[in-house]
């Protein structure tokens, strides 16, 4: 009489576990892909949030330093750009704006909680062809947000002259 046994063999064995170790690799390396990107949602509305703040501080300024108090009668006159020596505590038309940039603060200069990381970038430049109107007549606001890990955001907004 031949005894019979029954079981694996080590062949089998060794195979169960490689199929085993293939599928644990890829679900392990799927869920770290997942886990690295679990931030991001978080600093995009962080960025938005930054812009929202920035925009609309600057479009709450006079056009041009030009301008009066009230807007009336409206600037007529070249569209220039920059600082007109002046701080930001004390930035007063669209274009003082332009070159601004670091770490992100209040108008008054304090530093912004729960932005460590982010820096701002602001360029304004004379766009009114870009919207159909003369040249001098609206100023182009781009804003750069950067969030922690080099991801840029990017935000455009125009001030008309009226």
């Amino acid at each position: 009489m031949r005894s019979t046994q029954t079981g694996a063999t080590l062949v089998e064995l060794v195979i169960t576990i490689v199929i085993i170790s293939v599928a644990i690799a890829g679900v392990v390396g799927a869920f770290s892909l997942i886990a690295g990107r679990s931030a991001d949602p978080l600093n995009q509305t962080r960025a938005v949030k930054l812009a929202q703040l920035y925009m609309d501080e600057i479009l709450t300024q006079k056009y041009d330093d030009q301008t009066p108090q009230g807007g009336f009668p409206k600037f007529s006159g070249p569209c220039s750009i920059g600082p007109d020596g002046e701080g930001r505590t004390t930035f007063d038309d669209v274009d003082d704006y332009d070159g601004l940039s670091g770490a992100p603060s209040t108008a008054t200069g304090s530093a912004l909680t729960g932005y460590s990381g982010f820096a701002i970038s602001i360029a304004v430049t004379c766009a009114g062809t870009e919207v159909g109107l003369p040249a001098e007549e609206a100023k182009r606001i781009d804003l750069d947000i950067t969030a922690p890990g080099n991801q840029t955001f990017s935000f455009t907004a125009y001030r008309a002259n009226f």
